[in-house]
């Protein structure tokens, strides 16, 4: 089976079919033991955990889901994209792999996303983590920017197009030296136009009532709460606001800032970021 690009040598890439939605998708696992589902943003891909999962993998069996849409998971235009859609494709793919309790870490769109799965069913999900992602319907001058952008004729294709991807991965690192090797694995998916028109449907499905939803919902969970986010963010620029507000919803919400971060601070400091999160998940019991 191909490897998608580079990834550590222990990193197994797999793929799985599902009935209902009926999707092929794919994801990276590594590690045995209690499942930790990793969820991606827009516009990158499992890929962007693979140098974290070794370290997260101590006594767990770490999963990085390609979303539907993105990496080389299916695209298919037919597809919402709404916060439903993804919610019957978490469940299936959990389903599909025999999976209920997990630990949840989320960043960027797999924030909604994540979240919105665990909001109908907090008692699956053991412990949160939380990285530079959207959590609240109220949202920022940049996210308002880009969600406009990415409707306007020539600046949407552009956005979407392998330049944009490169340009968004630069902007939303502190180390444009550091990404530059990984750019091409996040462009790959995207190199003929049906992909291209489903990473902007994914860009717009997500409706602003369930962000309600979660906005209502997370003040009941009761679980552990880790927030770790990169201060030099300028993707999403009220980062430090959103995790405030958090860790005030949810107190027992310890919070991490990481100085050198961007957006995408698992290509600024993977090993950083790693062992913050394995420190938080070494709390939580590592059986199935």
């Amino acid at each position: 089976m191909a490897r998608p690009f580079t990834i550590p040598s222990a990193v197994q890439s797999r793929f799985i079919e599902l009935p209902d939605p009926a999707l092929r998708l794919h994801y990276l696992e590594v590690g045995d033991g209690a499942p930790l589902v990793l969820l991606h943003g827009w516009p990158t891909s499992a890929y962007l955990w693979r140098n974290l999962m070794p370290t997260l993998a101590a006594g767990r069996r770490v999963l990085a889901l390609d979303l539907p849409g993105f990496g080389q998971s299916d695209k298919p235009l037919t597809a919402s994209y709404s916060f439903r859609f993804f919610r019957r494709v978490l469940d299936g793919f959990l389903d599909a792999l025999e999976l209920d309790a997990i630990d949840l870490a989320v960043h960027d769109l797999g924030g909604p996303v994540g979240l919105y799965w665990a909001a109908q069913q907090l008692d699956r999900v053991r412990s949160l983590t939380l990285l530079n992602t959207l959590i609240y319907p109220e949202t920022s001058w940049a996210v308002k920017l880009f969600v406009l952008a990415s409707f306007v004729p020539g600046v949407k294709h552009w956005l979407a197009s392998p330049a944009g991807i490169a340009f968004g991965m630069r902007f939303g690192v502190a180390d444009k030296r550091g990404v530059a090797g990984a750019i091409p694995a996040y462009q790959a998916p995207f190199v003929d136009g049906a992909a291209r028109k489903a990473l902007l449907k994914a860009a717009h499905g997500l409706h602003p009532a369930g962000m309600k939803e979660i906005a209502a919902a997370l003040p009941s969970y009761r679980g552990p709460v880790c927030a770790i986010y990169g201060t030099e963010d300028r993707i999403l620029p009220d980062v430090a606001r959103t995790m405030s507000r958090l860790q005030h919803d949810l107190p027992q919400t310890s919070v991490s800032a990481l100085d050198g971060c961007g957006h995408f601070l698992q290509e600024d400091q993977p090993e950083r970021v790693a062992e913050l999160m394995a420190a938080f998940l070494s709390q939580s019991p590592t059986t199935a």
